[in-house]
């Protein structure tokens, strides 16, 4: 059996959840084995009801498990249990901040292998050693290994897995409760500040315009800001923008900032350092605007155009108002 944690997303899974959900489906199909789903607290019965391609939903009520109030221990004890009671062949989730952080704790709690930011999977059938590739050093390398026991804790790389719209019919519905000690509770979200955003956010956005120190300074981004209302998208930037004080900290994309997963992104006077790409390698298509043709980022852009963004960006801006009759 595979068991897959499932964040949710208002009434519906995380984007990043389907990702993990599709690899969880794929590890289930290759050991011809049931795939499960586990989701935590009351509000998580929406959620259940979108979900597909699941035998089973497991849902942790307890009334500790507050969605305004997140308990990090209250949750791993609740996913721990559940792995008592099915012992699935492994546990997979999506390597969000709580993914992660729930799954180190439940992997503690049971004495289990953890390999977190896998981007591959290969299961054994015999129930041995599974070979993996995880993202190391925040994504700017991969490595190769191996992980095995009685059950083993995946967490799923943002993007490294296409995920898959649930299919099928809807899954059986199972709640349960689980026994949370005192110290589970040690710690818990009382609180959020939510950022101000206008628009698209950066890290949903079908479309993201970057710009990097080739910009010139934060009264270059008003062209980029235009090209990026024209095509319904977001703006972003390199880190060294974020440095200079050019833009905010959200605005950042990178290994410390936003990792994008685009259908477009426009590169604009960004370089391509090795953080940055990590942040934007989930883009389908990158186009890159460099006037060094040298620019590493180039060896990684679909399509690239050797000029001064000043003229570049202005002139596709106008292009697209053209064919838009405007």
């Amino acid at each position: 059996m595979i068991l897959t944690l499932v964040e949710r997303a208002g009434d519906r899974p995380s984007e990043l959840s389907l990702q993990a959900l599709a690899l969880g489906g794929r590890l289930a199909g290759e050991l011809g084995a049931e795939h499960h789903a586990c989701l935590v607290g009351e509000g998580a019965r929406a959620a259940a009801g979108a979900l597909r391609g699941v035998a089973t939903t497991h849902i942790a009520e307890h009334e500790a498990l507050d969605d305004a109030a997140y308990a990090p221990g209250a949750w791993a004890r609740s996913l721990a249990a559940l792995v008592r009671e099915l012992a699935p062949d492994a546990v997979v989730a999506a390597a969000t901040d709580r993914g992660a952080e729930v799954m180190a704790l439940a992997a503690a709690m049971l004495d289990a292998p953890l390999a977190a930011s896998c981007t591959a999977v290969e299961p054994s059938t015999d129930g041995g050693t599974w070979n993996l590739t995880r993202q190391r050093w925040g994504g700017s390398l991969l490595e190769r290994g191996r992980i095995t026991g009685p059950v083993r804790f995946l967490t799923v790389a943002p993007h490294a897995v296409p995920s898959a719209e649930p299919a099928g019919e809807p899954a059986e519905v199972r709640t349960y409760a689980p026994a949370l000690e005192e110290r589970d509770l040690a710690v818990r979200v009382v609180d959020r500040v939510e950022p101000s955003r206008h628009g698209v956010s950066l890290a949903e956005a079908k479309v993201v315009v970057g710009g990097g120190r080739g910009v010139g300074g934060p009264e270059g981004f008003a062209a980029l800001e235009e090209l990026a209302r024209l095509l319904g998208g977001a703006v972003g930037c390199s880190r060294v923008v974020t440095s200079n004080g050019w833009r905010p900290h959200a605005d950042q994309i990178g290994q410390t900032g936003t990792r994008i997963a685009p259908d477009l992104y426009v590169a604009c006077g960004i370089s391509g350092a090795t953080q940055h790409i990590v942040g934007c390698r989930g883009a389908k298509k990158i186009l890159a605007i460099n006037t060094d043709a040298e620019a590493p980022i180039l060896a990684h852009a679909d399509h690239a155009i050797v000029g001064d963004l000043r003229e570049v960006v202005p002139a596709i801006s106008a292009e697209i108002r053209r064919a838009l009759g405007g």
